[in-house]
């Protein structure tokens, strides 16, 4: 049993809804109900209640609900005796990162500067696979990494969603459209980064292409974004997809961003596994409560 899973019961009991509890808790509604889940098959008992219009606690789940809060009360006041004050803190964080994380990575930045001044945070900038590799080699000590890869021998801790962007031809029909779905760009060459660049991007996005039953023309391979824009805009029609946060990093003429009708892609931080440094947790905290 974990901590998060404790918190995120208590939040879901106190709002009744899986929606409104992750949004308190800055993550997203899946990773909530995913954990909700393994609570309750490591405890043998269901929760809560759920149907199409309402959540409601069980028995179990009401009798759950005042020792998780007394376990967290607790948990809370173990944490407070050992921890480093965060204006003390002092070193080198080492993060994972990659291009076009957007603001949000410039607000956590900003917020840990401002309580932890004494603290140095170098960023790595490398492919996904190798930010994992970093960290199980103690290179790093944390990476964001999204989506969300499936390992088991490293933690993650969901912070944030956001949508993927189609960055096309102002002149494409559907650059008229404020969502484009796949479909409309079935005529136009797809443009990506080698798969090894972010594989799990690739991987779910052939993946909506394969059930939409859509199979455009694979194009030059993107070595460069802002290159790669560029010709887009100016050469033969093709297309690409950025994550929200990349794309409002840009302005390129003659290129239309639109949001792609696609699930929201989940960005987590991964750490190794077991407690956290003070300065790891500091980082945890901060993404959380970013806007």
């Amino acid at each position: 049993m974990e901590v998060r899973q404790l918190e995120y019961f208590v939040a879901v009991a106190e709002d009744l809804h899986f929606g409104r509890a992750a949004d308190r808790l800055h993550i997203g509604q899946p990773a909530v109900s995913q954990q909700i889940a393994r609570l309750e098959r490591e405890l043998g008992a269901q929760l809560f209640d759920r149907t199409t219009r309402r959540v409601q606690l069980t028995a179990a789940g009401r009798r759950l609900l005042p020792a998780a809060k007394e376990a967290l009360t607790a948990i809370g006041r173990l944490r407070a005796t050992v921890v480093e004050p965060v204006d003390e803190l002092a070193g080198t964080l080492r993060i994972g990162t990659s291009e076009g994380l957007g603001d949000r990575l410039d607000q956590v930045l900003d917020s840990m500067a401002n309580q932890a001044p004494r603290l140095q945070v170098r960023l790595v900038s490398l492919p996904s696979a190798g930010r994992l590799d970093a960290l199980r080699r103690g290179q790093l000590d944390a990476a964001f990494v999204r989506p969300a890869p499936q390992v088991t021998d490293l933690s993650t801790v969901p912070v944030w969603t956001e949508t993927l962007v189609a960055a096309l031809p102002a002149t494409h029909p559907a650059a008229a459209r404020s969502v484009v779905k796949l479909g409309d760009l079935a005529d136009v060459p797809l443009r990506m980064s080698p798969r090894e660049a972010n594989p799990g991007l690739h991987d779910l996005l052939e993946r909506q292409l394969e059930s939409m039953e859509v199979e455009p023309a694979r194009g030059v391979p993107i070595i460069s974004v802002y290159d790669a824009l560029a010709e887009i805009g100016t050469g033969d029609a093709a297309w690409t997809v950025l994550y929200s946060a990349a794309a409002e990093q840009l302005r390129v003429r003659r290129i239309a961003f639109r949001k792609l009708d696609l699930p929201a892609v989940q960005t987590v931080v991964v750490t190794p596994p077991g407690p956290q440094p003070a300065a790891v947790q500091l980082l945890l905290d901060t993404c959380l409560t970013a806007s």
